[in-house]
């Protein structure tokens, strides 16, 4: 099944007409007529089956047929807040492989080492929703615009809360011993430069808990996925 995506359908939605861009792409490049089924989904767990009805490569329009609402499988919430990498390929692939392991929410966090201080999520935003395609997903994760490590540890949470970083001199646990399964969780993943110390004292002062991801020394990205890989593999 090939799986669209557009916000804009709602429940109460009779008929849609796409925008040019994927009308042309629908009629030719996939050449798709009147009368042929396409598969939508709004990213808020909802699918709708929808008939061609026009199929002009500038306007193609479609009847929605049927709706079904796809709850996710998964029973926990997973924000991963991430310093973006210095080459942005390397965010990109982490976001396109978080997204189709299962992930609920996004922040990139500029920390006082981070070499990427600028991170534009629009191109972004269109790599998430191409792989919440791909793993044919019904729940777009949500992407927040970037924000100082700083600000956004002083948000309140209602989440457990953990750091992953490199130091030594702090006593960590693994996922597995720390967490509550069927939660909700946030987990700190530091620049390639780690966190600054001064950044960890921060985090553990409001209750973040250290944590390990194994007994190497990973990339940024690397460590975002295998957090994300943990949480899921805990939850099975």
């Amino acid at each position: 099944m090939q799986l669209f995506y557009n916000q804009h359908i709602s429940e109460d939605t009779k008929q849609f007409t796409f925008d040019k861009d994927e009308s042309r792409h629908i009629v030719r490049v996939l050449r798709k007529k009147e009368g042929d089924i396409l598969y939508i989904t709004n990213g808020n767990h909802y699918l709708f089956t929808v008939e061609i009805v026009i199929a002009s490569d500038k306007k193609c329009i479609v009847t929605i047929i049927k709706k079904e609402e796809k709850k996710s499988s998964r029973n926990y919430y997973l924000h991963v807040a991430i310093a973006p990498t210095k080459n942005n390929d390397r965010l990109e692939w982490f976001l396109e492989k978080a997204t189709e392991i299962g992930i609920d929410e996004i922040t990139p966090i500029i920390c006082k080492n981070s070499e990427r201080k600028v991170v534009k999520t629009e191109r972004l935003a269109k790599i998430i929703q191409a792989a919440m395609k791909q793993s044919l997903q019904y729940k777009l994760p949500k992407l927040n615009e970037p924000v100082k490590f700083s600000e956004f540890i002083q948000q309140q949470f209602s989440s457990q809360l953990f750091i992953a970083h490199c130091e030594d001199d702090t006593r960590k646990n693994t996922l597995k011993d720390g967490i509550d399964l069927a939660s909700s969780y946030t987990i700190l993943i530091g620049p390639e430069g780690d966190f600054s110390t001064d950044e960890i004292k921060k985090s553990l002062s409001q209750k973040f808990t250290p944590i390990t991801l194994g007994n190497t020394r990973l990339r940024t990205e690397t460590a975002g996925l295998t957090a994300v890989q943990q949480i899921s593999f805990l939850h099975q």
